[in-house]
């Protein structure tokens, strides 16, 4: 009977194998002991270089990609919870606090403003959303870009999915358990359990009678 002795895994497939975690970071929580040999301090290097360069806590047993961009100042801190997961190629701007098992896909754009974004715990962000507590005067008088930029900040609850490519406008709360569907453009509060679509979304059932 032969036996087969196991090979140590060639560099470039762990190259490979944290790409593909960064841009799809739920794999890392199903990852073999084999794996996590490396990709815990991996990990824990990544995550240990966001805390030293920016105002960030970050809770046990979350993934970072180091393709993320996240930037926060004294003062617009970002707060991760456990068991969240940030893919690459998203931009995370302070003041932003995320519950636990909080999940934002690759290329979201997220800016806290001045007031802050709030998001709770178990919510889903799908790719390439955006979320902006912030806006700009409108005033003829001036151009754009010279006007005073005002934030009321946004909430999103706990359990909440959030499809690909929607946006949420500053002052807008988005109760627990609702689902925006892809593409939408939210402007004003979402009720809980509501699912809402479209530009300017509406709501367009309730999760409970699914």
């Amino acid at each position: 009977m032969l036996r087969t002795i196991s090979k140590p895994m060639p560099i470039d497939y762990q190259v490979q194998h944290k790409k593909r975690l960064s841009y799809m970071p739920w794999l890392y929580f199903s990852l073999k002991e084999k794996h996590l040999i490396w990709a815990k301090p991996w990990q824990e290097e990544v995550q240990q270089q966001f805390i030293q360069l920016e105002t960030i806590e970050i809770g046990q047993n979350s993934f970072i990609a180091p393709e993320a961009n996240l930037f926060a100042e004294p003062g617009r801190k970002i707060s991760i919870g456990d068991k969240c997961m940030i893919a690459a190629d998203s931009f995370i701007h302070g003041p932003i606090t995320l519950g636990n098992e909080v999940a934002i896909n690759h290329g979201c754009s997220i800016d806290g403003g001045k007031e802050g974004i709030t998001i709770g715990n178990k919510t889903r962000i799908a790719n390439n959303v955006t979320i902006y507590a912030f806006n700009h005067g409108m005033s003829p008088d001036s151009p754009i870009y010279q006007q005073a930029v005002t934030s009321k900040g946004v909430v999103i609850g706990d359990d909440v999915w959030i499809g690909a490519q929607a946006g949420i406008v500053d002052g807008v709360t988005i109760g627990n358990h609702a689902v925006v569907g892809m593409g939408a453009v939210v402007t004003k509060d979402v009720p809980n359990y509501a699912i809402v679509a479209g530009n300017p979304a509406k709501v367009i059932g309730d999760r409970r009678d699914k």
